[in-house]
Parts: C-alpha cells; structure tokens; sequence
C-alpha cells in the first residue's frame, strides 16, 4: 500500500418517519448488511429510535466502499439527519464501529490525517486509540472518541 493516498468519501443520508408499516432502507456505495448493523448500533448505543424511520444512505460520486473505516461516518451521517443537525464541511471522521458502540483504530491514519489536511479540512473525529499514537503535529483539530456516544456529543456542539 506504500504510495496510495488514501480516498476520502463524501457520505449523504437522510431520515423520514416511514409512510408505511415497513420502514425502508437504501444503501448506495456501501454494504446494505453493514447500514442495518450501524443502525442497530445507533439505536442499542446512542438511544436512537430509528425502528419507525426509513434511512437512505449514499457515497457520493458513485463509488463503492467496503472499507471499515467509513464506520463513524456512516454513524455520525445517520445520527445528524435523524437529529436535524448539520455537520460543517470541514469536518471528517474515520474510524471503524464495533457492536458495542466502540469506535475501533483503524490503519494508516497519519496518511489519511495528512490527505485531510491537504483538502482543506479543519477538524478530524478518530479514535481514541489512534490518536494515542500520533507522532506528526497537523494543522487539524483532531479530536479522539472511545464510542460513537462521544462522536455524536462532538457534532451537536459543532
């Protein structure tokens, strides 16, 4: 993986209580397995209700992503539509969420935290884990969270 420059995703999604008994899920870019099992995380850890909401979740420009990394992102992109609240555009997040509500390391973080620099972003949500382990300075205000309860603290405050 020695020179790749890692990619980074531009996520959308949108909530609305359902019109019909069924809720509706679409999964666009990513795993539609891997929506549910964020969702259920949401609702089991976040105490989202999202049992009567249909969620359309898409990766913009088309590109399809099993990368787990996008985990806190898919979280934080469901949460703060389900919320209402807007996350600026100069913030990223990176990390992979375990059933518990864990955000877990992820590998090669300096590059990514590099590539979101170059782009202009200002503030970067990863994990605790990782952020332990820096070695470079970065112009970002990089912030560490342990779970996605502590992500989702940090974009209502934003």
């Amino acid at each position: 993986m020695e020179g790749t420059r890692p990619l980074l995703i531009e996520l959308q999604a949108l909530t609305a209580p359902t019109a019909f008994g069924l809720p509706r899920r679409t999964a666009n870019g990513i795993d539609y397995n891997r929506l549910t099992v964020l969702m259920a995380v949401l609702e089991k850890r976040a105490n989202l209700n999202l049992a009567s909401q249909d969620v359309y979740l898409n990766v913009v420009s088309g590109i399809r992503i099993s990368e787990p990394a996008i985990d806190l992102g898919i979280i934080l992109a469901v949460a703060s539509s389900f919320k209402n609240i807007s996350i600026p555009k100069d913030v990223v997040a990176i990390g992979e969420v375990g059933l518990t509500g864990e955000v877990r390391a992820v590998n090669l973080i300096e590059k990514r935290l590099k590539e979101a620099e170059k782009l202009g972003f200002k503030k970067c949500i990863i994990p605790e884990n990782n952020k332990k382990l820096l070695k470079d300075n970065y112009k970002l205000d990089i912030i560490g969270v342990r779970n996605v309860t502590e992500a989702l603290k940090i974009i209502t405050k934003a």
